[in-house]
């Protein structure tokens, strides 16, 4: 499995670079994103999510992740990540995990996923 310190660096990085954004570029918009700020948190969103799965299973509700001023999308960033990281370092990278629409993935698979995409948010809000 990939070190899950690996999606830690990316999410810390990237969470640095939001929170040393001007909040024109925060604000400004991006290809399928009305901001910086909303690429973000749409990102965070996802990673929470992902842990919660891990946490609790895909029989619950994913919980609200919510929405705050544009210049704490770097804090919600880094808290959804670092969510994610400890949920998969509790894993083992073969053991396989049922998504909320019936598909199965691995733990392996998770983490790589959700460091392409940290990378992808990262290349959008360049």
């Amino acid at each position: 499995m990939p070190d899950p310190l690996d999606l830690q660096d990316a999410v810390d990085e990237l969470a640095d670079r939001f929170r040393a954004m001007p909040q024109s570029r925060l604000l400004g918009a991006v290809p399928g994103h009305p901001s910086r700020a909303a690429a973000a948190l749409a990102l965070a969103r996802e990673l929470a999510d992902r842990a919660q799965l891990l946490e609790e299973g895909p029989a619950r509700e994913p919980r609200d992740f919510p929405e705050a001023e544009a210049f704490t999308v770097g804090d919600q960033l880094a808290v959804a990540g670092h969510d994610l990281v400890g949920a998969l370092t509790a894993l083992g990278g073969e053991q396989v995990i049922e998504l909320r629409d019936g598909a199965h993935r691995t733990a392996a698979d998770l983490l790589a996923e959700a460091v392409a995409a940290v990378g992808a948010v990262g290349r959008l809000c360049g």
